[in-house]
């Protein structure tokens, strides 16, 4: 996602070293494969653990995706092969992971992580072994960058950054829902949660009349609720994941307040109704890349393959797929190294999600942020925020 649930203990560089020991293989002897019948991609996914419910929703879907581009085909012929790992949503695991993909199993591309601090502990792998990486669901604003500032030249997202989540967010509560005061709920413990509040609140017009932070172990959030009985204010913003916003709307509505409570995109799973129960999610609204709707041909599609309903990161990976049969098609070839080109150099795509281009900074150019309405704990409505 976009996202980072658990504290960084080892720098990126103490991750490489020990994912690098794990498999002594140099980067000089890296190739992918030319000939044969097949193209390696690689999946690096948390379909385990604290955040799997991320992560196997965009398996699914690239696994979609991958099947209909083979049966139209393939890529110039050939058979699309997935190389699928999980992560069990450890960092350390994601580099060991990440470097086994990039040194040992040929794969042209990898798709994922679903989460930031996944998606970090990954990045110093293929920037050695130089091996794109695309990642469909990471918004964390500084993800693309070095400490020096300069643009990881191996690492893509196809998600808007948080810079853009959390002026679209702000700007809906404050002209959409007239939200002059509000009260913002955030997980301090990741960089999705820090980030996404510090561009809330750069970019939201009315006053926040107080503040509160939270952590994805906490579950009870009595003392933060209660606090909110002293205030006025309008409505409730949480920044978190869907681990943490559940509890928080469940407790939230059982303490007797009817505020909107506006969410960012980590509510957009459908764990979230469990967590909240059913009857609290009312007059709810979350950010969203693509809108779930029951009439939408993926939807149709994920849905009979899979009996439950994608979210809005399975689009993402599914457009992501598409994405990279556009990038080695345009390359002509399946080399890592060429397919990296053909990504920065990729002009127009279209996709479900909408159409964009990346931009110098390895993000998509996109310009809209959809709002989710939750009424009655059923999704009624899309709002869109549009920028210039």
């Amino acid at each position: 996602m976009f996202k980072k649930i658990v504290s960084r203990v080892l720098t990126g560089a103490t991750i490489l070293s020990t994912a690098m020991a794990s498999f002594a293989v140099s980067p000089s002897t890296i190739h992918a494969q030319e000939d044969g019948d097949t193209i390696r991609i690689g999946s690096l996914y948390e379909l385990s653990g604290a955040v799997a419910a991320y992560g196997q929703t965009q398996s699914k879907a690239i696994a979609m995706a991958v099947a209909e581009i083979n049966d139209a085909g393939g890529i110039d012929g050939k058979q699309i092969e997935i190389v699928e790992f999980d992560t069990k949503s450890d960092d350390t695991e994601a580099a060991v992971l990440a470097t086994r993909l990039a040194s040992t199993e040929n794969v042209s591309v990898i798709i994922g992580p679903a989460t930031t601090s996944q998606m970090q502990a990954a990045i110093p792998v293929v920037n050695e072994f130089q091996v794109p990486l695309i990642a469909p669901s990471v918004t964390d604003s500084n993800i693309v960058f070095d400490d020096e500032g300069n643009v990881h030249p191996f690492a893509y997202r196809t998600s808007w950054p948080n810079s853009f989540q959390g002026a679209g967010i702000g700007k809906f509560a404050y002209e959409n829902l007239e939200a002059e005061k509000m009260v913002v709920i955030y997980d301090n413990s990741s960089d999705y949660g820090v980030g996404l509040y510090e561009n809330f609140k750069d970019n939201y017009e009315g006053e926040i009349v107080t503040v509160e932070t939270v952590q994805p172990s906490d579950s009870d959030f009595s003392a933060i609720v209660t606090n909110l009985m002293a205030e006025e204010f309008d409505a409730i913003t949480i920044l978190s994941f869907y681990q943490t916003g559940g509890p928080l709307v469940k407790q939230i509505r059982e303490m007797g307040f009817e505020q909107p409570i506006v969410g960012s995109n980590g509510f957009g799973n459908d764990i979230i109704y469990e967590l909240a129960l059913p009857e609290n999610m009312n007059d709810v609204y979350y950010a969203s890349l693509y809108p779930i709707l029951e009439d939408d041909e993926f939807v149709q599609k994920y849905q009979a393959q899979h009996g439950s309903n994608p979210d809005m990161f399975a689009a993402l990976a599914y457009d992501t797929v598409y994405m990279v049969k556009q990038a080695i098609e345009q390359a002509g070839s399946t080399d890592p190294l060429a397919v990296n080109e053909a990504l920065e150099n990729l002009g127009s795509f279209e996709g479900i999600t909408g159409s964009f281009i990346f931009d110098d900074n390895h993000n998509p150019t996109k310009n809209i942020v959809s709002m989710i309405e939750i009424q009655g704990a059923e999704e009624t409505g899309v709002h869109e925020v549009v920028f210039d």
